[in-house]
């Protein structure tokens, strides 16, 4: 087994990674989400181009996550846009095209006043970050970390369930946007002042 590198700095942070419980919420891979059912929440897996993904870490509580949120009015129900606009927001990233991998069925439906809903999951290339700056919904600072999938799905605390999501995220990602399967196993802290990822866009290009 190949040994993960990372920095000095980037070992401190994740001492103090603390993970969620888990939800339970089943994984639909492929499926549509049923006429009549909400869409409440929209989290992405975005790739670098050496198919690390994107993963947030909140340095105040240690808690890891993938770029996404509630949908918002101005989204229009939809569930790439909103991907884009809290990716934007969370982690100052500008993303390419979404492209849909399936949904959480959360049947107690915490994220919609007790009613269930659903909670879709999508892939897209990471394009670039800008400079790290406060979620302005949240206030939340987060550390931006480039992993490889398997070791987000660690740090996220989703065990099998966050696997078999994993599993499908690379595999669209393989076949839409040419990162290979096995991704770069080094962990890697975005710059503060942002940079390019994918090439070909800049941010606020």
């Amino acid at each position: 087994m190949s040994r993960i590198e990372f920095s000095a700095e980037i070992a401190e942070l994740l001492g103090r990674v603390r993970r969620r419980p888990t939800a339970g919420w089943p994984w639909r891979p492929d499926e549509p989400v049923p006429p009549g059912l909400p869409v409440k929440q929209s989290w992405g897996w975005l790739f670098a181009p050496d198919g690390r993904v994107l993963t947030l870490v909140n340095p105040k509580d240690g808690i890891v996550s993938l770029p996404g949120g509630s949908l918002e009015p101005e989204d229009a129900g939809d569930p790439g846009r909103a991907l884009a606009r809290e990716a934007g927001e969370e982690a100052q990233a500008l993303i390419g095209p979404a492209y849909y991998l399936g949904y959480l069925y959360d049947r107690v439906g915490s994220a919609n006043g007790g009613n269930e809903c659903a909670r879709v999951r999508m892939a897209a290339a990471l394009r670039a970050v800008g400079p790290s700056a406060p979620d302005p919904a949240s206030g939340r600072h987060y550390r931006r970390l480039l992993v490889a999938p398997g070791l987000a799905v660690e740090l996220l605390g989703w065990g099998a369930p966050g696997l078999r999501q994993a599993r499908a995220a690379v595999t669209t990602a393989v076949r839409w946007l040419g990162v290979p399967a096995a991704a770069n196993e080094t962990i890697e802290e975005l710059p503060d002042d942002g940079c390019e990822v994918f090439p070909g866009v800049t941010p606020g290009g």
